[in-house]
This record gives C-alpha cells, structure tokens and sequence, in this order.
C-alpha cells in the first residue's frame, strides 16, 4: 500500500481515538465515565450533532461554538484530536507495520497522561498499568530492547521513584512525589528497557526546570513549594530518551 495511504490511514485513526482521548480527559476528573451516555454541550446540554463529535470538522464548520447556544466549546477537543491525527500520519507513514501501531499505541497513552498530570496533577492507574503491560508484550516490536531488559526497566523505574517518595515523605514529613510518577516512569521502563531510565530522568528535569524558568521570567508565582507535574515531563521525555539511548548505541 502506498505511503500515502497509510498516513492518511493513520491520521483519520488518530482523528476518531484522539476524540475519544479528549472526552476521557474532561470527563474522568468529574468522576465521569467517557462511556456514559452521548456526548453533548457543556453550556446548553443539547446532543452533539455527528459533525459536531469530531472536533476538527467542528472547528472548521462552526468556528469552535455550539451550534444552538453558542458556548464556546473547550479547545483541548480539538487540540488532541489533531495530536493524534498528526502521530498517526506520521507513525504509520514512517512504519506502516506492527511498529508504527505499537508506536500510535504508546502515543495514545502519553498524550492523556501528560496533559492529565498538566492540569490536575493525576496520573490515573487506568493509564499507567495497560501502558506497562502493553510495553512488556507489545514493546518489543516497537524498541527492539530485550524481555529482560524491558522487565528490569520496568522494576527498576518504578522503585527508583518510590524510593524516593518514600524518603522525602520521612524526611519531610509530607508528600513530595506522587506514585502516579513511580507507576509511569516504570511503565516507560518496559517500554524502552533500563537503559532509557537516566536519560528519562534527565531529559525530564530539564524540562521541567526550564518550564519553572520561563514561568519565573514571566512574572509568575513560582517558589520552592511549586508543584511540578513530572509525569507531563517523563511523557515529553520518552522519544529522545529512546533517540539517545539508539544513536549513543548502548547495547539493549
């Protein structure tokens, strides 16, 4: 089949989940199921229309507003519709094979935890664990890294953050970091194996530390006890951790 076709393939793929992906966004921190029910506006309650449940149609038609009241409809629908479209055209243009769907797979996994984490500081185990289970079954299609490289990375991600939660927190006496952290940096592990995890750690807190600069430097609240969603930034981190690990050609 031609390229073509397979990113076009991939983009209405990514188009339909990543809808499906905004909804559980929105929904799961209200305690709501994304299976409940239709979708409907969040000003008026009227039922979507079909045009209306794919966001990037209804961006485009009505200009992000409802059509009968005209609220204004959260932009992340149509943000994380295009993510998706956008890795899947490009995933399975470049690997149009078991790999490129193992790699959109990982993608629809990364994009609601970090924005999740982002907004809520939540890293949800409906998430975290089927990403870990998938990246000891499914991982190696997508990075090569062995079983056992990938179940050490894994365990080795997991207590490497909960050692460090639990020190903190008797140290401290509160709670510095969440296990949603440990559960996704291990679940990252058996994806890309425990050669991955310095550069994970790495990569993420120098992101994180310059998001803190940036929000320093445009006047924001910022101090020591600002929280950081590490779980955003491990998510972000994941690609060039794996590029690093492959073109520093460490043996997996």
């Amino acid at each position: 089949m031609p390229l073509p076709i397979w990113s076009l393939l991939g983009g209405v793929l990514g188009a339909i989940v990543g809808s499906f992906i905004a909804t559980c966004i929105l929904r799961w921190p209200q305690g709501r199921s994304a299976l409940g029910g239709r979708s409907a506006c969040d000003g008026c309650g009227k039922t979507l229309d079909p045009v209306e449940l794919f966001p990037l149609l209804s961006i485009l038609v009505q200009r992000g507003k409802c059509r009968s009241c005209g609220a204004r409809i959260d932009p992340l629908h149509w943000r994380v519709e295009l993510a998706c479209a956008v890795a899947g055209a490009i995933l399975l243009a470049l690997m149009p094979d078991i790999a490129g769907l193992g790699s959109l797979i990982l993608a629809f996994f990364l994009i609601p935890l970090a924005i999740l984490d982002w907004r809520h500081f939540w890293l949800p185990d409906k998430l975290t664990l089927p990403l870990a289970f998938l990246g000891l079954t499914l991982g190696q299609w997508v990075t090569d890294i062995s079983l056992t490289g990938r179940i050490v990375g894994a365990a080795g991600g997991y207590l490497s953050l909960l050692a460090i939660s639990l020190a903190y927190r008797r140290l401290r006496g509160r709670e510095g970091l969440g296990l949603g952290d440990a559960k996704l940096l291990g679940a990252l592990g058996a994806w890309f194996g425990w050669q991955s995890l310095p550069f994970l750690l790495l990569i993420a807190s120098i992101l994180a530390l310059l998001t803190v600069a940036v929000s320093a430097v445009m006047h924001r609240s910022v101090s020591m006890t600002t929280r950081i969603p590490l779980g955003t930034f491990l998510c972000l981190a994941a690609v060039p951790a794996w590029l690093t690990v492959r073109l520093m050609l460490i043996p997996t």
